[in-house]
């Protein structure tokens, strides 16, 4: 490993070895406003020479156009990625904040070969359950998911935004490798659930928005004001009114621990979730999101910076002060099912 290479872990018992830091691709092509494809690219390429080798992406995202994005770039080096994308969830583009949910086996299927058509790959590394529909039994959609597995479309599960019980029972109709939930300073929900159990199981964490959507870099501090209007997080309470005066204040503890070490604000950030493997004893995979390569090598530089128990002390009490949900609908996350 050269000295800016990140380190590798196994993604769950049994799984791929991949780098301890991921890539999120969504803001690539949706939620975030325009992205540059030329730079976006360069930061996948650059990604890649740095040791990241899980790249995240979803059919919600821009109803497809992510997963088309990334297909040339994927397939160029197939066997050096693992590619992990989702099904269940479609926003509707002129109602951002509305979540249509199926799990059903029909939906299941259609949108399988939709991202193999998309991505242009034979089969899928990685395969997420992106949200719960509780209308339908978990053992029966993971039993479908299975079924693919069976079939050569799907190499591995996961679920994303699922409770420590839902976890549980679809653990006992086939492995999930993987869980993917919203995990960083200001988002802890999943720790008094799905962690422990996913721990207990062996299933690997793969923390997405850990930098809070950027919020916890401060490159942002009222998404009303400081972001455009194409720009989802308009939509999310935290960062919006009041909640956001309160929430910029607390990022103070971080910047404290950022002067100490001469880093970014996001590196403290995600330095604290990369931590949390061994506080929790599971694997940890955070799957920061960027279109560009300089915020490429600064957060995979984090994967080399380690907070003393003091610092870690000092950031504790962050997430019991935040104000406002992630969401302004949480009923389809887990902590709304808890």
């Amino acid at each position: 490993m050269t000295d800016s290479e990140i380190a590798k872990l196994e993604l769950g018992t049994g799984g791929p070895e991949v780098g301890a830091q991921g890539l999120g691709c969504m803001g690539m092509s949706f939620a975030y406003g325009p992205a540059d494809a030329d730079e976006a690219r360069a930061a996948l390429e650059r990604a890649l020479e740095l040791g990241v080798t899980l790249y995240d992406t979803a059919d919600a995202y821009g109803q497809g156009a992510n997963e088309e994005f990334l297909s040339p770039f994927l397939n160029a080096h197939r066997d050096e990625v693992v590619i992990a994308t989702k099904f269940a969830l479609s926003i509707p583009p002129d109602e951002p904040t509305r979540r249509i949910i199926r799990n059903d086996a029909p939906y299941i299927r259609q949108a399988v070969e939709a991202s193999l058509r998309r991505l242009d790959v034979d089969v899928i590394d990685l395969y997420y359950m992106h949200r719960r529909d509780v209308n339908v039994p978990i053992e029966e959609t993971v039993g479908v998911m299975a079924d693919l597995v069976r079939e050569g479309k799907v190499k591995r599960l996961g679920l994303s935004e699922v409770t420590g019980d839902e976890l549980r029972a679809a653990q006992g109709v086939h492995p999930i490798t993987a869980v993917q939930s919203e995990w960083s300073l200001f988002s802890r929900d999943i720790e008094a659930g799905v962690v422990p159990v996913a721990a207990e199981l062996g299933v690997a964490l793969v923390p997405y928005s850990p930098l809070g959507r950027g919020f916890l870099t401060g490159s942002f501090a009222n998404a009303a004001t400081d972001l455009g209007e194409g720009d989802f997080r308009r939509h999310q309470p935290r960062f919006n009114g009041d909640n956001a005066a309160v929430n910029a204040a607390l990022l103070e503890p971080v910047r404290v621990v950022s002067d100490a070490h001469g880093v970014s604000l996001g590196q403290v950030a995600l330095a604290w979730v990369q931590q949390r493997g061994a506080v929790h004893g599971l694997a940890v995979v955070p799957i920061p999101g960027t279109t560009k390569a300089k915020r490429v090598e600064e957060n995979t530089a984090a994967t080399r910076l380690v907070l003393t128990p003091d610092e870690l002390a000092l950031l504790e009490p962050i997430a019991a002060q935040v104000a406002g949900d992630r969401y302004a609908d949480m009923t389809f996350t887990s902590a709304g099912r808890e």
